[in-house]
């Protein structure tokens, strides 16, 4: 039940949700239950906000819905904050304040910390996107640019030597200017990692296609397409593809090439 899936008002059952919150661990945020944030800024949108802070990341994840003529001319990011922009579906011109870029569906743009993103929905219904933001964490002699690709004109390729897990990078991997990057790993039904992962990167994920049983701090947990999921650090994880709709596909961030604080 949700704006999201259009299915408001008294459900046919009992109410309940497979959502799973754990503040500072993990969650499991399924499209039942999600609102519609305001956001400044954005013009004729439909805005709901994943994982931010209050659950225990050092991100802000959001989806949104740019209704026809939508737009938001302000700015996202700058000042020290990096964003990143995903086309689900449909179509928008993004800007980096420089240039712009026409986005399709699996188009993106990275922006740096320096410059804003700007948006416009050039679609004739609306477009359904995936938003990031961060604040960057510089190193010396060493500065990030725009990125703008399509990963359906990206080569993937075998994850840790398995041919039915596949990994698609989306930003520069080598690049030390970069202190975040974003993937996409698809696991054919039957195939998983190689082990339980335990690291000190924290991900948010949204699940693109097919169904697959997660590992959340020891819990295995069924997920399906639209399910998002918020790891924190160090807690063990890991995925399986299962069901018969194809390859189980998701989009995840990760932060990368910087030392820990002491």
């Amino acid at each position: 039940m949700g704006f999201r899936n259009n299915a408001t008002g008294y459900p046919a059952d009992i109410l309940q949700s497979r959502s799973i919150i754990v503040k500072d661990n993990y969650a499991l945020i399924t499209p039942d239950g999600l609102v519609r944030n305001r956001i400044p800024g954005f013009t004729n949108c439909e805005v709901t906000i994943l994982s931010s802070p209050k659950l225990g990341a050092s991100f802000v994840d959001y989806l949104v819905t740019m209704l026809p003529g939508a737009k938001n001319t302000a700015g996202f990011g700058g000042d020290g904050v990096e964003t990143f922009v995903f086309v689900l579906d449909g179509s928008v011109t993004a800007s980096d304040g420089e240039q712009d870029f026409e986005l399709g569906r699996h188009g993106y743009l990275f922006v740096p910390a320096s410059r804003k993103l700007t948006l416009a929905n050039t679609a004739e219904g609306s477009s359904e996107l995936f938003l990031y933001k961060r604040r960057y964490l510089p190193l010396e002699g060493h500065t990030p640019y725009t990125v703008c690709g399509n990963t359906d004109k990206i080569a993937s390729y075998d994850y840790e030597g398995m041919a039915d897990v596949q990994l698609t990078d989306l930003l520069p991997i080598d690049d030390l200017a970069f202190d975040m990057n974003f993937h996409i790993l698809a696991f054919e039904p039957g195939a998983s990692h190689g082990y339980v992962e335990t690291h000190v990167q924290e991900h948010g994920a949204l699940i693109l296609s097919g169904e697959g049983l997660y590992n959340l701090d020891n819990e295995w947990i069924p997920v399906r397409e639209g399910d998002y999921i918020f790891m924190a650090a160090y807690c063990p994880q890991a995925g399986y593809g299962i069901g018969r709709k194809g390859a189980f596909t998701y989009l995840y961030s990760k932060d990368c090439n910087r030392d820990e604080n002491i």
